[in-house]
């Protein structure tokens, strides 16, 4: 995690919806944070262990791999990195499940799709350590 509360995060974004990993690379990437994006479970799990992240935003529901698969992957490969999990559900899961069984796997919040900045921000300021900021507010 970054020293200071000022100091940029290092996320990436895992989503097989090109839209929604455009839109958190953009809102995040203009207040300061560096952001990768994956388009699936393996593309995440290639980047996660080539560099470091703060954070990882994950969707539940993707092909080539998982949130399911990706949440227990990363606590391996970076146990520091906070986790946030995305889901509007899927065929023959409810969205609230999804999210809950990404909480039973580790992730430090999740947030339901579909979501704004502010719902994502207070989901990323809830996974992060205290003191640790993200855009205009600093985790409790």
């Amino acid at each position: 995690m970054p020293a200071t509360a000022t100091a940029p995060l290092s996320i990436l974004v895992a989503d097989d919806e090109e839209g929604i990993r455009n839109l958190l690379a953009k809102w995040l990437g203009s207040r300061g944070h560096s952001v990768a994006c994956a388009e699936s479970g393996q593309n995440a799990l290639h980047l996660l262990n080539r560099q470091h992240f703060d954070v990882v935003i994950t969707d539940i529901m993707m092909p080539d791999g998982d949130g399911f698969e990706l949440i227990p992957a990363v606590r391996k490969a970076q146990p520091e990195a906070r986790i946030v999990a995305i889901s509007g559900g899927g065929q023959f899961i409810s969205s609230t499940d999804c999210l809950a069984l990404a909480r039973g796997l580790g992730a430090h919040a999740t947030v339901l799709k579909p979501f704004n900045w502010e719902q994502v921000r207070t989901g990323i300021a809830t996974a992060l350590p205290p003191g640790v900021e993200i855009g205009n507010a600093v985790a409790a």
